[in-house]
């Protein structure tokens, strides 16, 4: 009897210890960005999206985005735009570890890449030469840059989730033997900035992937 109890004793400690160090995903998440689709439909400089995505491994999840961004700016003496798309992928930890929900209060990191093009009109007047109009362009440029990131995910209602990200964005890789000096990239913001803050208001909705047997 003492054999079959240390027996079954030994099963439950290793059942526990498996079910402990189980990393499958239970769900993805996946949503948009609130905040880039009220700028597009209420703003003029500003055109775009972002979608997101994400998976549970314990409290680790993995993330993905991936958006679109243009802008229009209008200078002293003429015009800005851009134009490109951009993802970002990276990881984050969850320090409510024990909401049966996952509910999230996280630290993360992203690897953000651009790829984009930018075009440059202004007016000069010269006595010589009156009013002459000018344009500088770049195409198919690319940009990384690191982001450090924090925020809370919230289940409001089934599956229905509702969230926020703030991130510092970091070190933008820059061409630096360019005419026209980038101003603005998709994805990362203004150059001259450096960090740069961004903020993202995500509605998500979560699916569950089969449970474990």
């Amino acid at each position: 009897m003492l054999l079959i109890a240390c027996w079954s004793a030994q099963g439950q400690v290793q059942k526990k210890d498996s079910v402990r160090g189980d990393f499958r995903p239970t769900g993805i998440r996946i949503g948009t960005d609130a905040i880039s689709l009220v700028k597009t439909f209420s703003t003029s400089d500003f055109k775009g999206w972002e979608l997101n995505a994400d998976a549970d491994f314990r409290n680790y999840y993995v993330v993905a985005e991936v958006g679109h961004w243009q802008r229009n700016v209008d200078l002293e003496n003429g015009n800005y735009t851009n134009a490109g798309n951009y993802w970002r992928i990276g990881a984050e930890v969850n320090f409510l570890k024990k909401d049966p929900i996952k509910n999230m209060f996280f630290f993360g990191f992203r690897i953000g890449h651009s790829k984009y093009d930018e075009k440059l009109s202004y007016t000069v007047t010269t006595p010589e030469f009156g009013t002459v109009n000018k344009s500088l362009e770049n195409t198919n440029l690319k940009s990384n840059w690191l982001e450090l990131t924090t925020g809370l995910k919230v289940k409001i209602y089934k599956s229905f989730w509702m969230g926020y990200t703030a991130r510092i964005k970091l070190l933008p890789g820059l061409h630096e033997d360019l005419v026209l000096q980038t101003y603005d990239i998709p994805g990362y913001g203004l150059t001259f900035k450096k960090p740069w803050w961004g903020f993202n208001y995500y509605l998500m909705f979560r699916v569950p992937l089969p449970k474990r047997s």
